[in-house]
Parts: structure tokens; C-alpha cells; sequence
């Protein structure tokens, strides 16, 4: 849209449509107002408190899955160990218990090559009665102590083998909880992962809102600011009495209609008043419609006459649309105004 200087004529009129176009959206149409900004803020600080929230549970089940694993792995160590001593304790019983079965073998074999092993014999052979005391007490004493050593031998290696079954199922039991707590911590740490990930999303987009939010208001304060400067500026003297109206228009004040040849665009950029593009400005032959005059348009709702163009000339407007394809829609109709 091409630029022209307006009129201190029309500064006055021209202030209040200033405003309301600097509060439409910028480019487009379809961005965001500064309340909606303010609305977003807020339910992005309620979504990202709510996640960090969930974080601190999240890091707390992670220290608790942990310990649990830490401990579990520590028991198992311990079992180890226990096994590993309760393997070497186990050998040497059965070392034991072979050499008293040999020492036992060797005596039988000795007794039986020596004649001795018959109590009989021995108490024949004795010569004297103390004698063959004697000697059936060495037999039996060391027939005893045989069967103590190879009696305590065997149930040292049974409680060895008990030992050793019961430490075995302790393993795997510790085994199978290190492994689900493994498995606990690996999804804990994912879901922390994620959840972080998702923390830093919503603080982007808070920040990005923010950004958006103060951008609006600036605008607005700019706008806002021009408008009133241009309402400062005096008002020209009044139009001549008598002097012809401009052609194809009609009184302003009162309401009165106008029938004009409307047609839709959605270029964007700025108004020839310098001001963004956006939804409810209109472009206007300043000689039919003064710029600044209010205006209800049907099938579009309120504008402002804030803009010029080239192409405009005459009883005729140009109407902003967000989207080429409302403005095609729109197309070019005849349509009577109410101008205010």
C-alpha cells in the first residue's frame, strides 16, 4: 500500500482509529492478542510448576530406586562371598573325609596283614591279662576314633552342602531384585529424561510468550503514543460554507450510508499512516471517505478508515482479510455502508 501525508485536517478524527488499528494483529490476522498472550503465560506457568513438580517426585523414586539397587548388589556380594567361602570350607571336608577313609583302610589292611584284627587272637595272643586288655582297648579306641572322624567328617559336609543350597537360592533371589531394581532405575532415569526435556520445552515457550506479549504491548504503547501526538496537532479552519462535497459521498455524522465497490486483500506491511496491517482497516479515496471515519461494512463488521492505495479511487474500499483465500472469498461486491 502506498504511503500519503495526512491531511491536519483530519489529525482529530484520525486518532482513535489509530488505536484500534495498532491493537489488531500484525501480518496476518490470526496472531495472538495481548490478552490471549497473558492467558497463555499464565497456563504455561501452571503447566511447567505442575511438571517440575512431578520432576522433584521423579528424582526422589530415582534415589529410592537406586539405594534399593545399591543394596541389593551389596547383598549379593556378600552371598558370593559366603559361597565362595562355603565352597573352599566344603573341599576341605571332603579332603578330610577321603584321608580318614584311606587311614582307616590302611589300619584295617595292617590289623588284617598283622593278625591282630581278631579279638580272639588278641586275647590268646596276649601274655598276660593286662596285656590283652591293653590291646582290645587300643582297638576299639581307635576303631572310636575312626568313626568320630569320619562321623563328624560327613556332617560337617552335609551342613556344608545345606550350607551351600540355601546360599545358592539366596543368590538368585538377590540376582532376580538387583535385576528389577535395574530395570526400575533405567525407566526412571528415561522418564526423568523426559520429563526434563519437557520442563525446558514449556520455559522456551514461557519465554517465547513473553517475548511475544512484550512485543504487543510495545506496539500498542507506540501506537497509542502516535495517536496521541496526532490528536495534539490543531485542527484546520472548516470547510468553506457552500462548497461542493467530494463526489459519490455522502454526510458522515448521523450515520449515513454509502454505497461503495468493496474488495478483499491480504498483502501485508504498514498503512500509509504507518501503522501494521491487520484486521478492520480499511483503504479509502480520502476525498469520498475521509481517513479516520468510522464504519460498518456488512458481512465484514466495524472498520476504520485508516489507509490509502492506488488502486482505490472514487465510492470504493479495500477490506484487510487474514488469508488470501478469505479475501478471494470476499471477492469484489457491491455493498452499502453506514458510516459513523
Amino acid at each position: 500500500m502506498q504511503r500519503i501525508a495526512l491531511p491536519r485536517a483530519l489529525a482529530p478524527a484520525l486518532a482513535a482509529g489509530l488505536i484500534v488499528c495498532a491493537l489488531v494483529p500484525v501480518a496476518g490476522g490470526a496472531g495472538p492478542s495481548a490478552s490471549d498472550l497473558r492467558q497463555r503465560g499464565v497456563q504455561l506457568s501452571a503447566r511447567s510448576h505442575a511438571a517440575v513438580l512431578e520432576l522433584y517426585s521423579l528424582d526422589s523414586q530415582l534415589s529410592g530406586a537406586r539405594a534399593r539397587l545399591a543394596s541389593a548388589r551389596s547383598e549379593a556380594a556378600r552371598v558370593r562371598a559366603l559361597r565362595a567361602n562355603v565352597a573352599l570350607r566344603l573341599g576341605i571336608a571332603r579332603h578330610a573325609l577321603a584321608i580318614s577313609n584311606r587311614a582307616l583302610a590302611d589300619r584295617l589292611r595292617a590289623l588284617y596283614e598283622q593278625g591282630d584284627s581278631d579279638p580272639v587272637a588278641v586275647l590268646l595272643g596276649a601274655q598276660s591279662l593286662d596285656d590283652a586288655v591293653t590291646r582290645l582297648d587300643d582297638l576299639d579306641s581307635a576303631a572310636a576314633q575312626d568313626e568320630a572322624v569320619i562321623r563328624q567328617t560327613r556332617q560337617a559336609r552335609t551342613s556344608l552342602l545345606r550350607l551351600r543350597s540355601s546360599l545358592t537360592s539366596r543368590q538368585r533371589h538377590l540376582d532376580a531384585l538387583a535385576g528389577e531394581a535395574e530395570a526400575a532405575v533405567a525407566q526412571l532415569e528415561r522418564t526423568r529424561a523426559a520429563r526434563s526435556a519437557y520442563v525446558a520445552h514449556l520455559r522456551a515457550e514461557e519465554q517465547l510468550n513473553t517475548t511475544r506479549l512484550t512485543s504487543v504491548q510495545a506496539r500498542a504503547a507506540a501506537a497509542a503514543q502516535k495517536a496521541a501526538q496526532i490528536s495534539a496537532v490543531p485542527t484546520a479552519a472548516a470547510p468553506v460554507p457552500g462548497s461542493p462535497p467530494a463526489v459519490g459521498a455522502a454526510p458522515v455524522a448521523g450515520g449515513r450510508t454509502l454505497t461503495v465497490l468493496a474488495t478483499g486483500y491480504s498483502l501485508t506491511g504498514t498503512t500509509s499512516t504507518g501503522l501494521p496491517v491487520g484486521w478492520g482497516v480499511a483503504a479509502v479515496d480520502p476525498s469520498v471517505i475521509p481517513l479516520g471515519t468510522h464504519m460498518t461494512v456488512p458481512g465484514y463488521g466495524e472498520a476504520v478508515a485508516a489507509d490509502t492505495g492506488g488502486g482505490v479511487g472514487g465510492a470504493a474500499i479495500d477490506l484487510w482479510f487474514p488469508s488470501a483465500a478469505k479475501a478471494l472469498a470476499w471477492g469484489r461486491r457491491s455493498v452499502t455502508i453506514t458510516l459513523h
